[in-house]
């Protein structure tokens, strides 16, 4: 099997680093260790140390979970807020369309 090798952009790259960075500063203030953390948010050390040093082939969801665990906020700070945010996230992706099909050539049968 051919291992493919994926690059990412260096705003992608610095984003996913600032998140790991403010997630261990964060996790030293409330003087949780790699391993307390990791526990907590049910993954191995090694991913915990991965997620603070910004690897972007960690999987969001993880990254997340960790960052909530030791209060990192992500997007509101007031959680009532973050969830009427979300509720009209959903209201605004129930107007538009659910895909997106590029239009096809005209096929030429008149010959």
């Amino acid at each position: 099997m051919e291992r493919v090798t994926r690059t990412y952009s260096r705003y992608g790259r610095e984003a996913v680093r600032l998140l790991g960075q403010r997630i261990r500063i964060s996790r030293l203030e409330r003087k949780l260790s790699v391993v307390e953390l990791a526990e907590r948010v049910g993954v191995s050390r090694d991913m915990m140390r991965r997620i603070e040093l910004g690897d972007p082939r960690c999987a969001i969801g993880i990254a997340f979970e960790a960052a909530s665990v030791v209060g990192v906020t992500l997007f509101e700070d007031d959680r009532d807020r973050l969830t009427t945010r979300l509720a009209q996230q959903d209201e605004k992706l129930r107007l538009l369309p659910k895909a997106i099909h590029k239009a096809r050539k005209a096929v030429k049968d008149d010959f």
